[in-house]
Parts: C-alpha cells; structure tokens; sequence
C-alpha cells in the first residue's frame, strides 16, 4: 500500500510541478519581454485583468501542490523508509527542496499579494479611476520575486533529479560529519544571498543579473555549479 501512495505522491508532486515552473517560465521567457514591446504596452492592460488573474491561479497552486507533494514525500522518506537525513539522496532532495520551499514562499507572501494590488489597480483604472501610486513599485517586487524564483528553479530541477537519477552522485548512505556541515553553510548562504535579494528591494548587486532572461539562466547556471562543486569536492 505504501509503495502505491508514495507513487501517487510523486506523480501529483510532478503534475503540479509542472504546472507550477511551466507558467513561471511563461512569466519570465514570454509574457513580461511581451510586455516591453510595444504591442505588449498596448495589451498590458487587458491582460493584466483578463489573461494574468487565471494564470496566476494555476500559478499559485501549483505551488501548493507541489510543496505539499514534496513534503509528504520527504516525510515518508524519512520515517517509513528510514532513510537517514544525512544520506547522499536527501542532501540532494534537501537541497533542491530548500529552494523549491522559497520559491513556494514567495509565490504566496510575495508575488502573489503584489500581483494583487497590480491586478486591482488595472481594473480601476480600466474603470476610469485614478492609478494606485504604489502599484508600480508593487509590480518591481513581484517581477524581481519571480526573476529570483526562476534563477532557483534550475538547480532545484538538477538536484532534484539528480537524487534519483545520478547514482554515482548519491552513493554515499550516510555521509555526516563536519563536511556536511560546511557544505549545508556553503548552500545556505549562497542561497540566502539571492533571497535576499528577492525580499530587500532593489540595488543590491544580486539583482542586477536578473534584469534580463539571459542574465538570470545565466545566474542559474553558477548556482548549480557552485553547490555541485561544493557537493563534489566536500560529500
């Protein structure tokens, strides 16, 4: 019974995934560049309130789908399989969980609230009412969140994948000691780096890359390779 549970968890955690990073990728690589022409100027407006409110709901939960799945899934890992948090595959799963639970994080208590305000700000305006002043600075938020969201998302994909499809990478049961630990710092400060540069605003230098789609594939690229490299030379 638990092997059929533990595949319909999976199976879930990968349809709403899917759905999830799907329309961030569309966010990112095709709605807001669209946005910058100027046919998308035109547009803007309409779609921000007929197109962008659908949308965000897929959006938002999938997330919530996938960060439920994902959590059940890690649960089950390491109560009834008794797989010890310390083993090659969870460090992997830990890692790209870790930034696949900020992701979720600001989807809902960043992106979200802010596409709120834009969202309610079109319609006013639509209604012939005045621009809410903070909208603007609301959508910066929002963008720079999901342009952070999209730099994580690549190598939360490679380590998770790479826990259940990279046996040499992962075939270490229990590795402990201090060099797990200096490379959950590593990790946690590299990550916490670009987080910050998601909740603090504009002007730090994290953020600057982000500006275009090449720049934040680009930054996705060097994560991975940072924490793969530290991966590879501490584990």
């Amino acid at each position: 019974m638990e092997e059929y549970i533990y595949f319909l968890l999976r199976w879930f955690h990968f349809l709403a995934g899917i759905t999830w990073i799907g329309i961030l990728y569309y966010f990112n690589f095709i709605q807001t560049p669209f946005f910058a022409t100027d046919l998308g100027g035109e547009a803007k407006s309409a779609m921000t309130r007929g197109l962008v409110p659908n949308a965000l709901w897929w959006f938002r939960w999938g997330a919530m789908f996938t960060f439920l799945t994902g959590l059940l899934i890690i649960l089950m890992k390491l109560g009834h399989d008794g797989m010890p948090i310390s083993s090659g595959y969870m460090t992997r799963i830990l890692t790209g969980g870790l930034m696949g639970t900020l992701m979720w994080a600001n989807v809902w208590f960043v992106i979200w609230p802010a596409q709120q305000v834009v969202i309610a700000n079109a319609n006013k305006v639509a209604a012939g009412g005045e621009a809410d002043p903070a909208a603007a600075a609301r959508a910066a938020r929002a963008g720079l969140a999901s342009r952070t969201n999209t730099l994580f998302s690549i190598p939360m994909l490679f380590f998770m994948a790479a826990a259940s499809h990279f046996p040499s990478l992962t075939a270490s049961l229990d590795m402990g000691g201090g060099q797990l630990a200096v490379y959950w710092i590593i990790a946690l400060v590299v990550i916490a780096i670009f987080e910050a540069g998601a909740l603090l605003g504009p002007g730090l230098p994290t953020q600057k890359p982000l500006a275009t789609v090449k720049g934040t594939i680009h930054l996705g690229v060097i994560v991975t390779i940072v924490l793969f490299a530290a991966q590879f030379v501490l584990l």
